[in-house]
């Protein structure tokens, strides 16, 4: 694995070091004209939780995808959602209409060559192809995990509902290098030759982005989410969890009184340490620290490191000195 971001390094660092982070902080929420600030203080300023920023910008930099179960420790599945929803709005909104208005200028269409509209054509199947994923993506794999979060069992299993949405991924593979071998071998002769190889980069671009995107959410996301379902499933049988703390899961309601264990972890968070090291600290397991961290969300309302750390000085948890910036 290459070399991993951390939250003490500078955010200009990571755009430095790879382009494609852009795409990342824009799916994060994060605006350019962050100077000098770490990683950490960026995230903090956007209230951006960095444990889930640095596991998805180091899963997407390590191009091996071999420490998936390592990264998976760190991320906030509300966070993660967000992201991927983000995601999926981007591509659809923005990067494919792009993409097309700059192919109906390089291959010119209204002259009436019939290679050249058949190639729109093509690209506007393979772009409502994208599309629908991920619709389907939002309508039914997100709500299954939304039901998960509350602490609840959907009625199919998360690998039941995630079936179509694999192979819509591989589809989706397929779909975009025809589109790439068709503009590369059958382009129009009449067509402005610079304007189609900078189309045609932004075709490849955009590929190598999907790719990622779809990795992720049949690596990472699956991963959190199948956790998450065997955390459900095991809370609901007559077996007891195999902790050292006995947690409950919360109400899907806000409001509620939070336990001393809770004020705990918000004390951890706000001192700017991730899942895994909170659970070292308390001596419980990751789990134990990513269900108390979903319980407070519940009771608080509070969905991000930042809002917990106001949280935690605000009602003299923490003092300011004490909080990771």
């Amino acid at each position: 694995m290459n070399e991993k971001f951390h939250r003490n390094d500078p955010m200009s660092d990571v755009i430095s070091d790879d382009y494609r982070m852009l795409q990342m902080l824009h799916r994060f929420g994060i605006t350019l004209g962050f100077g000098d600030q770490s990683v950490a203080e960026t995230c903090r300023a956007a209230g951006v939780d960095v444990s889930t920023f640095l596991a998805i910008v180091n899963y997407v930099k390590d191009t091996t995808f071999a420490h998936v179960n390592e990264l998976a420790d760190e991320v906030q599945l509300p966070d993660l959602i967000r992201y991927l929803k983000n995601s999926h709005q981007y591509f659809v909104d923005y990067r494919l209409p792009h993409i097309r208005r700059q192919l109906i200028e390089a291959i010119d269409v209204s002259s009436g060559n019939r290679v050249a509209y058949l190639i729109l054509r093509f690209y506007d199947e393979f772009a409502n192809e994208v599309a629908r994923h991920m619709e389907y993506e939002n309508t039914h794999v997100h709500p299954h995990v939304e039901i998960l979060l509350q602490g609840r069992l959907p009625a199919t299993s998360f690998h039941a509902v995630v079936a179509q949405h694999a192979d819509s991924h591989a589809s989706i593979a397929k779909s975009i290098t025809e589109l790439k071998n068709i503009i590369i071998k059958y382009n129009p002769s009449n067509n402005n030759a610079q304007l189609l190889n900078d189309v045609l980069m932004d075709i490849f671009m955009t590929e190598e982005a999907l790719q990622a995107h779809c990795r992720m959410e049949d690596t990472l996301f699956a991963e959190c989410v199948q956790r998450l379902e065997n955390e459900v499933r095991e809370r609901m049988s007559d077996t007891p969890m195999p902790e050292t703390d006995n947690v409950q899961p919360a109400e899907a309601t806000e409001g509620g009184e939070l336990s001393e264990r809770e004020r705990e972890i918000i004390v951890q968070v706000a001192r700017g340490l991730s899942n895994k090291a909170i659970a070292e600290e308390l001596f419980i397991s990751v789990n134990t620290v990513m269900t108390h961290r979903r319980n407070i969300s519940r009771k608080l309302q509070i969905h991000s490191a930042a809002g917990l750390a106001i949280y935690a000085i605000v009602n003299g948890l923490i003092s300011l000195d004490d909080v990771k910036l």
